[in-house]
């Protein structure tokens, strides 16, 4: 059984800066995909950001702000968020694919299993 744990989440200030992290058990994230959403309230679920063996897809209103990283070794991955605005505000999930995929997906059909979230506010 897969388990994803993100952590990392909090408040913090317009302007500021998070790191959110994710640990994978049951799952060998070597040439997997991993990646994050999220989803603020009243609002549908975005991607924010995947990685499959170190290449990496962005959500466009990512805009460079944002960095996923991963750590194979350990069934890691992270996402670096700099620059932090009000409209970032949402609970940030971790999600991992089961199948062996050719390209880092943005698509949430493509991804199997899914954490339980991690809350970011972010405020003036």
């Amino acid at each position: 059984q897969v388990l994803l744990v993100e952590s990392g989440g909090g408040s913090v200030q317009t302007g500021g800066s998070l790191r959110l992290s994710c640990v994978a058990s049951g799952y060998t994230s070597n040439g997997r995909v991993m990646a994050w959403f999220r989803q603020a309230p009243g609002n549908q679920r975005e991607a924010v950001a995947s990685i499959l063996d170190g290449r990496t897809t962005y959500g466009a209103f990512v805009k460079g702000r944002f960095t996923i990283s991963q750590d194979t070794a350990k069934n890691m991955v992270y996402l670096e968020m700099n620059n932090l605005q009000s409209d970032d505000t949402a609970t940030y999930y971790c999600a991992a694919s089961r199948r062996r995929l050719l390209w880092a997906s943005l698509r949430a059909e493509d991804f199997t299993d899914w954490g339980q979230g991690t809350r970011v506010t972010v405020s003036s």
